[in-house]
């Protein structure tokens, strides 16, 4: 009886469910769904058609999106702990990963990701004049927000790695799958912060898995 996340590996909501994973220690199987349309079984598990699930073979239970089994998981595996203890920077966690899974993957995902990557994977020319509007007058706001959040910091709330630092690197992987980066000139506290959390085991492990893959593409 395990775990099993259902979903696309360069999804950066399954990335992140399975860094929460790998931070927690648990093993995971990852079955691969495509949602480009999804088949018939997954919307009878994923009501909304979006990825990830995860199924817990142990509860014989089913649960869509990351922040719901992000959540799921802390409670049943507290140790170590992903979400702060203090009710404040529990208030401030949860924000970020609000803004991460909101706002930045919007602008991140069909910004840039999809006229790029999910466009060569459909066959099609990848739109570089779309990412690069998005790159160049959409983004840096996010980015100047972010830059001062983190500032000096290593982590964003506590001192401690938790569910903020991963919501928010697994747009900036995703970001990088595209072939564009961050400007270091601009927004140094984004690009040393990004580079030391996709350092850590748990992501890196995904992103060289997924940058095999992304390299094919060309991009």
């Amino acid at each position: 009886m395990g775990l099993i996340v259902y979903g696309a590996s360069l999804s950066p909501f399954v990335r992140k469910t399975r860094v929460f994973l790998a931070e927690k220690g648990l093993p995971y199987k990852l079955e691969q769904v495509n949602i480009f349309p999804p088949p018939d079984w997954f919307k009878e598990i994923s009501p909304l058609g979006r990825i990830p699930v995860l199924k817990d073979e142990e509860a014989n239970a089913t649960l869509p999106d990351s922040s719901i089994i992000c959540a799921y998981i802390e409670r049943k595996h507290p140790e170590p702990a992903l979400y702060p203890a203090d009710p404040l920077q529990y208030a401030q966690a949860l924000w970020y990963e609000e803004y991460a899974d909101s706002e930045l993957a919007s602008n991140v995902g069909m910004g840039m990701f999809r006229p790029m990557v999910v466009n060569k994977l459909m066959g099609k020319e990848p739109d570089r004049a779309a990412a690069e509007k998005t790159l160049n007058e959409k983004l840096p706001r996010y980015f100047a927000y972010l830059d001062k959040e983190i500032g000096t910091k290593d982590f964003l709330v506590g001192g401690k790695f938790s569910i903020a630092d991963i919501s928010v690197a697994t747009q900036f992987a995703n970001l990088a799958h595209t072939g564009y980066s961050v400007d270091a000139a601009k927004y140094p506290n984004i690009v040393r912060y990004v580079k030391a959390i996709h350092a850590r085991p748990s992501f890196a492990a995904c992103i060289a898995e997924e940058s095999g893959f992304v390299s094919k593409l060309g991009l």
